[in-house]
């Protein structure tokens, strides 16, 4: 699921060196924190969050196939 989130991120972002995503396990939830250079998080937001709604809830998505339970932050 990582390498998921890793290709959406790095197809949204001028800067992919940049990106790098976390993964923490805490009971039975996966957080993913996804940290890009500040002039990328607009891209990744998107206006009104959409574009961070949108990927979070593809990632739910494969998540639940995998019954399992996701989290995904976006930090600067």
């Amino acid at each position: 699921m990582k390498e998921l989130l890793e290709i959406i991120i790095k197809g949204l972002v001028d800067n992919k060196q940049t990106v790098s995503i976390e993964e923490k396990m805490t009971n039975d939830i996966i957080t993913y924190q996804v940290k890009v250079d500040k002039n990328d998080m607009g891209q990744v937001i998107g206006k009104q969050g959409k574009m961070a709604k949108s990927i979070r809830t593809v990632m739910k998505s494969v998540a639940s196939k995998e019954r399992k339970k996701i989290n995904v932050e976006f930090v600067g």
